[in-house]
């Protein structure tokens, strides 16, 4: 979420401009429906709502291995589908991570908020809306059993249990798919920069025409500008890109104008995954998702209509200016 950032005003572009000729403007719509936005936990006027009931699942469901919805990968971490009783499993830390950033050259800045949660040696997290996480949350987590906390009040704290218990038993390695990728150190800026390389890296080679960005990056935007690929930016927030490119609100009535989705895995976070997944496996359409917010969940959805996934796990590539590393699924090899 990740964090992802979205920008606060609109103004020129950063200091090293896209190349000539690769500057696609984003096409305007009006506003429509509440769309997808990199930081937007559940708020008043969207009250989390349990889990519901463990749905029923077909035989073709069960063969194949393939999980099709976050219900679905909950009840397989109850039903012991990835080893430990998630019963028996405790969180024994939990902590927010709280920044604000503008970066030289940019016109605006941004914040970001993240809680995560400790388990054994992983660490699973999920983005909020600064400032909104209730002030007792920490104290009611601690020492919760992974199960119990599936099932609490606020989706921010059932998506980042649920990535402390899968970091557990499914780390970002070889023998689970993961493909180490290097972040090299330096600034904030550069370090956003690389990043965004190794995400829009995962797109296909022969690229889309157009890409539906849901969580907007200035960085991401940089490089498919760069690339001569046109983008259809989308943040709740609304407001405009660095380059003055308004921003859509409402991410699922652009699906059919854009050949691939690029998101934010704040949309676990808020809700509003499961439809950009269901778009994806109907229409064969590349959906690439970088992750901070649920880096150990959203590989399980390989096949499922995620085609790629850059996932990075906490410690976050922003938090200090060392050398780092994020963790590629899929994509072109």
């Amino acid at each position: 979420m990740t964090t992802p950032s979205h920008p606060v005003h609109p103004g020129p572009p950063p200091h090293d401009p896209p190349g000539p000729g690769t500057a696609p403007h984003a096409r305007r719509t009006p506003p429509g429906r509440a769309g997808v936005r990199e930081h937007a936990p559940d708020g008043p006027t969207s009250r989390p709502r349990p889990l519901l009931p463990r749905p029923a699942r077909s035989e073709e469901e069960r063969d194949d291995g393939v999980v099709r919805s976050v219900a679905e990968l909950v009840a397989r971490v109850r039903d012991g589908g990835y080893g430990p009783d998630p019963r028996g499993e405790r969180i024994a830390l939990a902590f927010t991570t709280a920044q604000a950033v503008r970066h030289e050259g940019r016109a605006g800045g941004y914040r970001n908020e993240v809680l995560s949660l400790r388990l054994a040696a992983a660490v699973g997290s999920c983005a909020v809306e600064p400032g909104t996480l209730p002030a007792t949350a920490l104290d009611e987590v601690v020492g919760a059993s992974v199960a119990d906390l599936l099932d609490h009040p606020l989706r921010p704290v059932r998506i980042a249990a649920l990535d402390a218990y899968l970091a557990h038993v499914r780390p970002h390695t070889p023998a689970h798919g993961a493909r180490s990728y290097p972040l090299p150190a330096g600034g904030s800026l550069d370090r956003s920069r690389a990043r965004a390389r190794a995400v829009v890296d995962l797109l296909p080679r022969h690229g889309p025409r157009r890409v539906l960005v849901v969580g907007v990056v200035n960085s991401l935007l940089e490089q498919l500008r760069r690339r001569g690929i046109d983008y259809l930016p989308c943040d709740l927030k609304g407001g405009a890109t660095e380059w003055g490119e308004p921003l859509h609100t409402d991410a699922l009535a652009l699906l059919e104008e854009c050949d691939a989705v690029l998101a934010s895995g704040m949309t676990l976070g808020n809700g509003t995954f499961q439809p950009l997944l269901d778009h994806a496996a109907a229409t064969a359409k590349p959906l690439v998702m970088f992750a901070q917010t649920g880096s150990a969940v959203l590989p399980r959805f390989l096949g499922a209509g995620v085609s790629a996934i850059s996932a990075e796990p906490y410690p976050f590539f922003w938090l200090d200016g060392g050398p780092g590393v994020i963790h590629r699924y899929g994509g072109p090899l």
